[in-house]
């Protein structure tokens, strides 16, 4: 009799209904996720101002002269004439110019800085990357100030312009190669170039077959940088460009007029270019990985 009541307390299967999970409060909950929601919020604000910048790109403003900056209707006409303004797509293109040749020169004389000072002992090692520190630490103002002094003390105070943009940028280029470059080499191992030596490697064969191979991404990563430090550089730029206009320059100029739509296109085209780079790396990375 006992055996059937406990029987049927239970159920036919004789098992006890599964007891409910207790009810988690929406504090516990906020807590375990609270790096997560901090990190989309960050997102969502370092996001939001290019998302502006995109959306702009199709506005079409009230009038040329109009100083509101505000979305008032959609429209292909930016991205179809691009160089409304002439002067724009001139100091674009100048811009562009410098850029490329700071970062060539920059990224050969800061690779190789970088070799000496990671591959070779030498007396004043330790100043030297001190001073390559200073002009990454330096504020903008104080090492622009200084490069002009130097040019007006060399001569070149009416020659201001192209030239010594490039030697400017030149200049606070440098440190970001070296620094970038130098982490690559500290953090690859020496092993594999000793094996290609072993097995009776000449010299400029271990450089070109192992070493720039696992070197090449620092320093491409180093040229991306410095490109973007001087295509994006107003302060320097300002203080040693004479009557020479860059993008940057052109920008600040005419914001105290009205802003062309043109430039939110330069600059979607900019973080398109910026996100495919990502992309194209990301997918390479995940094939060598495969």
């Amino acid at each position: 009799m006992s055996a059937v009541q406990a029987t049927g307390s239970t159920g036919s299967t004789g098992r006890r209904p599964a007891a409910k999970p207790p009810r988690r409060s929406p504090f516990a909950w906020l807590r375990e996720h609270v790096v997560l929601i901090l990190g989309i919020l960050v997102l969502a604000y370092t996001f939001v101002p290019i998302a502006v910048v995109v959306l702009m790109s199709f506005n079409e403003p009230i009038s040329e002269q109009s100083k509101i900056y505000e979305f008032n209707g959609f429209t292909l006409d930016n991205w179809l004439n691009p160089c409304e303004d002439p002067s724009m797509c001139s100091a674009l293109g100048r811009s562009i110019e410098i850029g490329l040749l700071a970062t060539l020169l920059a990224t050969l004389l800061g690779t190789l800085a970088a070799f000496a000072l990671v591959r070779h002992q030498f007396k004043g090692r330790s100043t030297s990357n001190l001073l390559i520190f200073m002009p990454m630490a330096a504020p903008e103002i104080v090492l622009g100030s200084s490069l002009l002094a130097m040019f007006v003390a060399a001569g070149l105070a009416g020659q201001l312009g192209f030239w010594t943009i490039f030697i400017a940028h030149v200049m606070f280029c440098l440190s970001f190669v070296v620094v970038t470059v130098r982490a690559r080499l500290a953090g690859m191992d020496d092993a594999l170039e000793q094996a290609a030596m072993d097995l009776y490697a000449t010299p400029a064969q271990t450089f070109w077959k192992i070493t720039f191979p696992l070197v090449f991404p620092g320093i491409l990563g180093a040229a991306m940088l410095s490109f973007s430090l001087s295509f994006d550089d107003f302060i320097v730029t300002n203080l040693n460009s004479g009557n020479t206009t860059t993008f940057p320059m052109y920008v600040w100029g005419v914001s105290r007029r009205s802003v062309p739509m043109q430039i939110n296109v330069v600059g979607t085209v900019m973080i398109v270019i910026s996100l495919a780079i990502v992309l194209i790396g990301q997918s390479r990375a995940r094939r060598q990985a495969a």
